[in-house]
């Protein structure tokens, strides 16, 4: 079987990983342009784990301008079977309280801003989005939020917004009507880039406020949020560091099929595979294409 590698990619407030052994800050190149950052690469427990700060060191990247082909191509490249997406949110829902952790469970796609696909004409490829998390890796992250007796709950739909502003107060009202949980700047395209590159996703949603709905709250406050998010780091890196702990160190085959997403996915013949678009799809198409 295929050895274990969590990847970690750390949203706002979480900007490096304590605890990993061994660990240095790698450069990794890629072919759609450079990632976030350097990837901090170490083990824990002897799990090979890989982190990169989604918005880089000292949050220098906004939600737009982030290269998410490049941190999912990159994240590939090192080996990456189980990725985690720790997110910072705004909650639609009055019990999900500020502090509380969402293993999201779906996505509602709102951006408009972004390259979301690592194919195009030479090379035409359609995956399914129907489940867009690892099921199985989410039981894991279950596991290990229940042993590190933190606050959290399972499923949810998370609305993916452009930003970089927040919603307006008709906006937010109209994602609590659709039936969202919570509100994010950045978790699509990275959901749909990595079911294409075949690596198992799953979201942890960080509740920092509560969007611009609440009649308690009001507009949402940026110093409140980054209090919030401070704590929430502190936990965030427990939970992570008990995940890879107790993580198989075999890959799990994935119950959705996330690691098997581009069986006859591709549509282009062979013979008109665009040479130039297959050089950069390298990583991605390995197993189904050959190196």
């Amino acid at each position: 079987m295929t050895a274990s590698v969590l990847g970690i990619i750390g949203g706002s407030g979480i900007y490096d990983l304590p605890g990993l052994e061994g660990a240095e800050w790698v450069h990794v190149d890629s072919p759609w342009g450079a990632p976030s950052d350097d990837l901090r690469i170490g083990t824990i427990d002897g799990l090979k784990v890989v982190f990169l700060p989604r918005h880089g060191r000292g949050h220098v990247h906004s939600p737009s301008d982030i290269n998410y082909r490049a941190n999912i191509d990159a994240m590939k490249r090192c080996g990456v079977t189980d990725l985690v997406s720790v997110s910072a949110c705004g909650s639609l829902k009055e019990e999900l309280a500020p502090g509380t952790f969402v293993l999201v469970e779906q996505f509602i796609d709102r951006t408009f801003a972004r390259p979301k696909s690592f194919f195009s004409s030479g090379c035409v490829a359609h995956v399914s989005m129907a489940y867009p998390v690892s099921p199985r890796l989410v039981d894991h992250i279950e596991a290990a939020a229940r042993a590190e007796d933190l606050k959290y709950r399972r499923g949810g739909t998370y609305l993916a917004m452009e930003g970089p502003q927040f919603s307006s107060l008709a906006e937010s009202h109209l994602y609590r009507a659709w039936g969202c949980d919570v509100i994010g700047m950045t978790n699509m395209p990275e959901a749909k880039l990595a079911r294409e590159a075949e690596i198992c996703y799953a979201t942890i949603a960080m509740v920092t406020d509560y969007d611009s709905w609440h009649p308690d709250h009001g507009e949402v406050d940026i110093q409140s949020i980054i209090r919030v998010l401070h704590a929430n780091a502190h936990n965030a890196q427990r939970l992570v560091a008990r995940l890879a702990r107790d993580l198989p160190r075999s890959h799990e085959p994935c119950p959705v099929g996330s690691d098997r997403a581009l069986d006859h996915a591709i549509m282009t013949a062979p013979d008109k595979l665009d040479p130039a678009l297959m050089a950069k799809l390298s990583a991605i198409t390995a197993r189904v294409l050959g190196d």
